[in-house]
């Protein structure tokens, strides 16, 4: 009977943590099956890819296994023109989605015309497929799918790509590693509350919005602004380039720390970015000593840099 009563409250405090384990993380899950997938939800996980965190094939968070998002207005088959398409490119071997692998999770009808319509289920891994965000109405509903251009319209992912010029292509997916990795939601949130927040930084999202996306960014706190439409309050890439490669570029006070080493070794020519004779330069800038403080080099299309800023940009 010795020490009865810390049985007791052993047996208790497990109970408890359980149950609220429990109501936190299954009864949300429920939730979210239970409802079906936007257009939105769609589009995120099409160009986030498998898993927008840590996982088997990018163990590093190097951004490794995504997919690559273009904009064509050019047919990739017959090159007759066609009207502006988004398009979610995976070549060979890249993971595809979670509601690609499981499309019950988009829901019921999104589910069923992603399958039969969209023929979204007979895309390979092995060989790689495009897909696009379509829409269709049933009895008055708008209702959005996934369609397998590759089977649909023969876009093959090389065709695709090869439509696309750089500024029309974006690192989405790789993009989400780099704002997970470096820890951009410790500060920013992607949630607006239902207060005031909803008149500046724009509606908040439903809960449709996040079927098949793993993780969500939520954020954690908020030293800095919300960034669910932070694209569409501000879609200028130099103005994004200067402020992650050094914040009090663009806004004196800000204590947003720098971002320039995910430039790498050389800007978009190729020339070798030389970060000591830049701080330099700025020391003399924010001294008063110059006028203008120095040009931020344009980060390589393979950057770090240039994933993230796309990542932010399609927040919209």
């Amino acid at each position: 009977m010795a020490f009865r009563e810390y049985k007791v409250g052993a047996r208790m405090f497990g109970l408890a943590f359980g149950s609220s384990m429990f109501i936190t993380l299954y009864m949300p899950a429920v939730d979210i099956a239970s409802v079906s997938a936007t257009t939105t939800a769609m589009e995120r996980q099409l160009a986030f890819g498998r898993v927008g965190g840590f996982s088997y094939e990018d163990p590093f968070l190097r951004g490794h296994g995504k997919p690559v998002t273009v904009d064509i207005v050019l047919d990739p088959k017959t090159g007759a023109a066609i009207e502006p398409t988004r398009a979610y490119v995976y070549t060979p071997e890249i993971p595809f989605p979670n509601g690609v692998r499981h499309p019950r999770i988009l829901g019921e009808l999104p589910s069923e015309l992603s399958v039969s319509k969209g023929r979204m289920t007979d895309a390979d891994e092995a060989q790689g497929a495009v897909f696009v965000v379509r829409e269709t109405t049933r009895e008055g509903i708008s209702v959005p799918y996934i369609e397998n251009v590759t089977a649909t319209r023969g876009w093959t992912p090389e065709a695709t790509l090869a439509r696309a010029d750089d500024k029309n292509r974006a690192f989405i997916g790789k993009g989400k590693i780099m704002f997970v990795r470096e820890g951009c939601w410790w500060c920013h949130t992607m949630l607006p509350e239902q207060t005031q927040d909803w008149q500046y930084f724009g509606a908040p999202p439903m809960l449709g919005d996040f079927n098949g996306e793993s993780p969500t960014a939520f954020g954690s706190d908020r030293k800095g602004p919300d960034l669910t439409h932070v694209g569409s309050r501000n879609s200028s890439r130099e103005w994004m380039m200067l402020h992650f490669f050094n914040p009090r570029l663009v806004q004196p006070h800000s204590i947003m720390p720098r971002y320039d080493y995910m430039w790498g070794d050389v800007d978009a020519d190729g020339r070798p970015i030389d970060y000591d004779a830049w701080r330099a330069a700025y020391d003399e800038y924010e001294a008063g000593n110059t006028i203008y403080p120095p040009e931020v080099p344009v980060p390589a299309v393979d950057s770090e840099a240039r994933a993230l800023i796309d990542f932010i940009i399609n927040l919209k």
